[in-house]
């Protein structure tokens, strides 16, 4: 499970094993055996012994933003595995391998998001001809990526560049499936323009912080990137990892609207955009992890959807050191 900290004023602290949340007058505690990663949202503090008992069990503990975004994180100070993995990491940038491993990662990633809009045109039938007209489009664009042969440096921007179509098209039919009074005009950032955006964002940030995990434990480099170029602090393999994951939390936050769980006092509004406070963070996370917790079908055997990350993230490492 993953113990979510958002609300202002909370206290942390370790008893033996457990781990005890203090909120005002309330107490709850959760042995560490149960905690996977700690996710802290808001002004809170935490005692040394918690942040101990942390590491003890190899739990992560990560701060975010207003925002969803992750700026740190508390682990453990040892290596997740040889140094011979980031060493393969980087010769295999300037391989073919690279641009295979790359171009694997855009496919899979295309292929999620028709599978999205196939499930959905199912159970929205008046929508089906706008969604099998944005269908045809993505697989038209996918076909772009057969062929492509070199290096990264060499396809990076053809590979954007498809990318940026893809967006385009898939943002424009998502956006039909939602309430006509939330369908947003595109992609919004930091801060958000609408509510779809402001949840999307916030679940997105969620997401980065369940890969870096990943990266850490199967002894990748986080900051050793393929599509996304290496810049100071910049993770650019999170980055590149994520995309084969964003569709959950866009098929997440597409059943809040659906369910008609979105209220506009989740929102708190900003000069140039908009923020979720914590009601609406709270409707998120018990949401998105709900459905990161359900099992799934992967690699031949039956897991939670969040931790096919981590095989995926070993299986990754695996193939980079493979003789």
């Amino acid at each position: 499970m993953q113990l979510i900290i958002n609300t202002y004023g909370a206290y942390l602290r370790r008893r033996g094993e457990l781990f005890q949340v203090k909120v005002d007058d309330a107490v709850s505690e959760v042995s560490a055996r149960k905690v996977r990663s700690i996710l802290i949202a808001t002004a809170a503090s935490m005692s040394t012994d918690a942040v101990q008992l942390a590491i003890e069990n190899n739990i992560d503990i990560i701060f975010l933003d207003k925002y969803g975004n992750p700026y740190g994180r508390v682990w453990h100070s040892k290596m997740g595995s040889t140094a011979q993995i980031r060493r393969k990491q980087l010769e295999a940038a300037e391989q073919q391998l690279g641009l295979n491993i790359a171009l694997g990662w855009v496919r899979k990633k295309f292929d999620n998001q028709v599978d999205l809009l196939e499930r959905m045109r199912k159970r929205r039938t008046r929508l089906s001809s706008e969604l099998t007209d944005g269908i045809t489009q993505l697989k038209r664009l996918r076909q772009q990526l057969e062929g492509l042969k070199g290096s990264l440096d060499e396809r990076r921007n053809s590979i954007l560049g498809i990318e940026g179509n893809v967006g385009r098209v898939y943002w424009n039919t998502v956006r039909l499936l939602l309430p006509e009074k939330y369908r947003f005009s595109g992609r919004s950032r930091n801060p958000a323009k609408d509510e779809f955006n402001c949840l999307l964002n916030y679940a997105y940030g969620v997401l980065y912080g369940t890969v870096e995990r990943g990266c850490i434990l199967a002894g990748l480099d986080p900051f050793i990137g393929f599509i996304h170029t290496d810049n100071y602090n910049k993770k650019s393999l999170v980055f590149d990892l994520i995309e084969v994951y964003r569709v959950w939390a866009d098929e997440s936050v597409i059943s809040l609207f659906a369910s008609r769980k979105v209220k506009q006092n989740m929102f708190d509004r900003l000069e140039n955009g908009m923020t979720l406070n914590q009601e609406g963070k709270a409707v998120l996370m018990a949401n998105f992890s709900d459905f990161l917790s359900q099992s799934i079908r992967h690699r031949g055997r039956n897991i939670k959807r969040r931790d096919s990350v981590q095989f995926d993230c070993h299986a990754l490492a695996n193939k980079l050191i493979k003789p």
